[in-house]
């Protein structure tokens, strides 16, 4: 609604007060306590003034229409606090000195439009006193039954009132919108202000009905007080928006500079109005409360607003790490320049717990993808940077390692840290995340590794087979001690990972061996057109490498392998073949013992402890050597008593290698079946059990 700028706040001077009467004198040496007091009774003098113009207009004894003293007193008080107004100290805590009266000043009626350039000019305390002026005066008007023929005048002048009203409220919003944004602060405007707010409270005592019977526009609280909280509100809500944000196009790192630039400069607001603003105010207002308040709530919806957008790991993390580590620290809101006056331990939760806990689990959601590719580039590259380039494998204290485990545990580790510098529930989730995500990289990593090693020949497969053993076994020892993570679980795969390893590596020893196994006892083999080592030679570039493994599973790989070269040279040896003659028997046997010895020799030196297997070799080649037949008999006693797991069929066809009759054969088994069975070599010490006879010669 528009001002009617024909609207005047007062009639006519009455004629029985001549301006030369109006004096005014203002005491000029008085202490600071008197001045206060002057002020104090001045301003109850103005409302007793303002409450004697309604008495005297509401009194039956006067003529309607015709001014009485309390409107002549009301003009005085305007006129002094113009006057006020153009020559007012200033005090910085919220309390204003003002002279005492002496003598009225007759005032000059004042229009709205008049009372408008007031607030404009901020000239708000005789913008006031000229509104108080014009409503007291409407009331009057209205009590004395002068708007009887013309209602719509008062209704026109009753909302002249609420504008005017209205317009010292934006302005009061203005000022407080304005105290931040302007590098200097106007302190005058300031204690002006609370001097108005403290005006306004005491002509309008706060109740909900309005002091004049026909309009609700005139006579009520004007709750001023309210609008600058509600300004400091608003202030504090557009100086969060104002902090710079760029798009993530512009900056990757766009929140975690947002977020950095926000608190730089709230904090620097912050501290105006500890060192400035503060002064301001009376101490009931308590300012610094009221602005951090109004800050942190801004903060916490803009905050809520940011969480609803799509936030990567990285800028989820920096909004958590922001909201639990930064806000309530020394970079911002506990900075020691800002101490005492800025308080925190009331405030309320900077995120609500719903919109906390979505953040957490929009993090670990987003922490899966992140922890999935970091496990999948520690995979490429030891494809690209150790298998395709056929880089070695480290080794430290004679064990054979890959950088494998160390890289996995320090991604665990420092996800860990960082979601436990956020809270302890979020670092257990964490925790159980990246597990989930080892738990399914292990068999990834796995057939990986074997598609590689089967398409390649490399001689880098076992070194890296043992180092991969070993490291994946220091992971479950690091998980175990340094995260206390139960690797139940864990230990299966890598117990069925390790029997996978286990069984490559000897399906390829089997490849390289089987071509010299089947030589043995062939012509070549005894004109000794193969030397003695090649046999060990090609197992030894398997079995070499296991002395770098980890124990146990190292020596008992080394003694399976140890094991499964003196089986197939069994196995080989009691194949059914053509009858040597004595001279080739001697030969065979001779062979047979040296390359017992250089079996024996090769894998006891790279650390097997089956010593056991030693003699079985010796044994066959002792029989099948031996000139004197009485003492064939003699050599399988002993082979049986080494070996108890020996059967009827293994003892016949070594029998018949030796090149002994049927009826021969049967009497030394029968001789030495007693002491067979009566032997006990003990638990795990099982080799003839696992060769297979061929039936040709089962049958004897």
């Amino acid at each position: 609604m528009e001002l009617d700028t024909r609207s005047v706040t007062s009639e006519p001077a009455s004629p029985m007060n001549s301006p030369g009467e109006e004096k005014m004198e203002v005491a000029s040496e008085q202490s600071s306590s008197d001045l206060q007091s002057r002020d104090s009774g001045f301003f109850e003098r103005g409302i007793k003034t303002m409450l004697s113009i309604r008495k005297s207009k509401r009194s039956p004894n006067k003529e309607r229409g015709k001014e009485g003293t309390g409107t002549w007193n009301a003009k005085r008080l305007l006129r002094t606090l113009r006057s006020y107004e153009e020559n007012k100290p200033m005090i910085c805590n919220g309390v204003e000195e003002i002279g005492e009266i002496c003598e009225p000043v007759e005032a000059k009626p004042l229009s709205v439009m008049e009372i408008n350039e007031l607030i404009q000019k901020r000239q708000l305390l005789e913008a006031f006193a000229s509104i108080r002026l014009m409503e007291d005066e409407t009331i009057s008007e209205w009590d004395a039954e002068k708007y009887n023929d013309n209602p719509q005048e008062f209704v026109r002048k009753c909302k002249d009132v609420d504008l005017l009203y209205n317009s010292i409220t934006n302005a009061i919003q203005s000022i407080v919108e304005g105290t931040l944004e302007d590098p200097t602060l106007e302190h005058t405007l300031l204690t002006s202000m609370v001097t108005l707010i403290a005006r306004e409270e005491a002509a309008h005592p706060n109740t909900d009905s309005a002091a004049c019977p026909g309009s609700d526009l005139l006579g009520r609280p004007r709750k001023w007080r309210e609008q600058w909280r509600e300004a400091i509100n608003e202030s504090a809500r557009k100086r969060v928006l104002k902090a710079p944000m760029a798009s993530r196009e512009e900056a990757t790192s766009w929140l975690d500079l947002h977020l950095h630039f926000l608190q730089e400069h709230l904090r620097e607001d912050l501290l105006k109005i500890k060192l400035s603003v503060k002064k301001c105010y009376p101490e009931e207002y308590l300012v610094c409360d009221t602005y951090v308040e109004a800050f942190h709530n801004a903060i916490a919806s803009h905050l809520q607003e940011l969480s609803q957008g799509p936030l990567d790991f990285h800028e989820l993390y920096t909004l958590l790490d922001w909201v639990a580590n930064t806000y309530h620290s020394e970079l911002f809101l506990g900075h020691p320049d800002l101490k005492p006056e800025v308080k925190t331990e009331n405030l309320s939760l900077l995120l609500t717990p719903a919109d906390w806990d979505k953040l957490n689990d929009d993090y670990i959601a987003s922490a899966k993808g992140k922890i999935k590719s970091y496990f999948g580039n520690i995979l490429r590259l030891e494809v690209t940077e150790k298998w395709e380039k056929e880089v070695h494998s480290e080794e430290n204290e004679n064990l054979y390692h890959a950088s494998l485990a160390f890289d996995i545990q320090t991604i665990i580790g420092q996800h860990m840290k960082l979601s436990g510098a956020i809270s302890r529930g979020l670092e257990t989730k964490m925790l159980e995340l990246c597990v989930s995500e080892l738990l399914e990289f292990i068999p990834r990593f796995e057939q990986e590794f074997t598609a590689w090693s089967t398409a390649q020949d490399s001689p880098i497969f076992v070194p890296y087979l043992v180092a991969y053993v070993n490291s994946f076994q220091d992971l479950v020892s690091g998980l175990e001690t340094a995260f206390k993570v139960n690797t139940e679980e864990l230990q299966k795969i890598l117990a069925a990972l390790t029997r996978n390893f286990t069984n490559i590596f000897l399906t390829k020893l089997r490849t390289k061996a089987q071509p010299l196994l089947k030589k043995i006892l062939t012509k070549n083999w005894i004109l000794a057109m193969e030397g003695p080592d090649s046999l060990t030679s090609a197992v030894s570039q398997f079995s070499e490498h296991l002395q770098h493994m980890r124990e146990p599973l190292g020596q008992e790989l080394l003694q399976e392998v140890h094991k499964y070269v003196v089986k197939e040279y069994i196995t080989q040896v009691i194949k059914p073949r053509w009858k040597m003659n004595r001279e080739t028997r001697q030969q065979v046997s001779r062979k047979m013992s040296l390359e017992a010895a250089v079996i024996h020799d090769t894998f006891i030196d790279q650390g097997s402890g089956a010593n056991w297997l030693s003699p079985a070799i010796d044994h066959i080649a002792n029989i099948i050597g031996e000139k004197q037949k009485d003492k064939i008999k003699a050599h399988v006693k002993e082979l049986c008593q080494d070996y108890p797991d020996i059967r009827k069929e293994h003892i016949l066809a070594i029998l018949a290698l030796r090149g002994l009759g049927r009826a021969r054969r049967a009497a030394i088994f029968q001789q030495v079946h007693h002491a067979r069975e009566s032997s006990d070599r003990g638990e795990g010490s099982t080799l003839f059990a696992e060769i297979d006879v061929p039936v040709i010669i089962s049958c004897f």
